[in-house]
């Protein structure tokens, strides 16, 4: 634990820059590996399954972006071995690809219906989940958009719509599978609010003229690292501390700090007797 607390110290205070501390530290973690995650140590990786828009990916250079992406790389940083993303287009894309064990890990929103699939940590981040409305709409407040006939783009399977869905009384749901279909769906006069995480709503929001997106939210999306349901609790424990380490540490500050994204923040670390 020593090791491992200096070297997070040396990724804060070198952001990310090589350093002999560091290149000693990732080979004394190859020699003497945590029991736990053994068998990741020795196939060399760890693969992460992360969903979009969890990521940006450049099309010309291939290059994956994202707050994800550089926690994906410290993991790997942590265990010394090769930190993989590994991109899936939706969540229950990433769910099955840690039942099937071609993923070792997730980082992936909290939510009731995925318990019978995974085991989480403590949450560590959050969005703000909230509403982009269109130019001219009335819609001032979460509860003006909860009327009759008043229609809501959501994206499938994702919380912002497992969370929305549990508290709407009124409006309908529009579904679409990923978020660009569902802010079409806006655009094109189909739907009167597209609900996701402020960050994205954000992004869209400069692509409609005029549109707005709301101040309040209507709650968050909590991530923690999960894995597959029952299969690999040590595994679970050792997620849990290292993102514990980099909480505690001000890493993971930094990095959603880097990332710029609109209504992401860190959860406190809740201790424990």
């Amino acid at each position: 634990m020593k090791k491992e607390r200096t070297f997070f110290t040396a990724l804060t205070l070198g952001s990310f820059l090589v350093c002999p501390l560091v290149v000693g530290t990732i080979a004394k973690a190859q020699e003497i590996s945590d029991p736990r995650v053994v068998d990741l140590v020795r196939s060399g990786k760890v693969r992460v399954a992360l969903y979009l828009p969890q990521y940006t990916k450049d099309p010309a250079t291939g290059e994956l972006r994202g707050w994800p992406i550089e926690l994906v790389r410290v993991l790997g940083e942590r265990m010394g071995v090769q930190g993989v993303p590994v991109e899936h287009p939706t969540p229950p894309h990433a769910i099955a690809c840690l039942k099937s064990g071609d993923c070792d890990v997730s980082i992936l929103g909290i939510d009731p219906t995925r318990a019978a699939d995974v085991d989480y940590s403590a949450p560590f981040a959050q969005l703000e989940l909230t509403y982009l409305v269109p130019n001219g709409s009335s819609i001032r407040s979460i509860a003006d958009a909860d009327r009759l006939g008043v229609r809501i783009a959501v994206v499938r399977n994702h919380v912002s719509t497992l969370v929305l869905t549990r508290v709407l009384k009124q409006a309908t749901p529009v579904y679409a599978e990923m978020i660009e279909p569902a802010f079409d769906l806006l655009r094109a006069g189909k739907a009167e609010v597209l609900a996701s995480v402020r960050g994205e709503l954000v992004k869209y929001a400069a692509q409609l003229p005029g549109s707005r997106v709301l101040d309040e939210s209507y709650g968050a999306n909590r991530f923690g690292m999960a894995v597959a349901k029952g299969q690999a609790a040590e595994r679970l424990a050792y997620m849990s501390e290292f993102i514990d380490e980099v909480r505690v540490s001000g890493l993971l500050q930094q990095i959603i700090g880097r990332s710029g994204l609109h209504g992401l923040s860190v959860v406190p670390l809740i201790k424990t007797n």
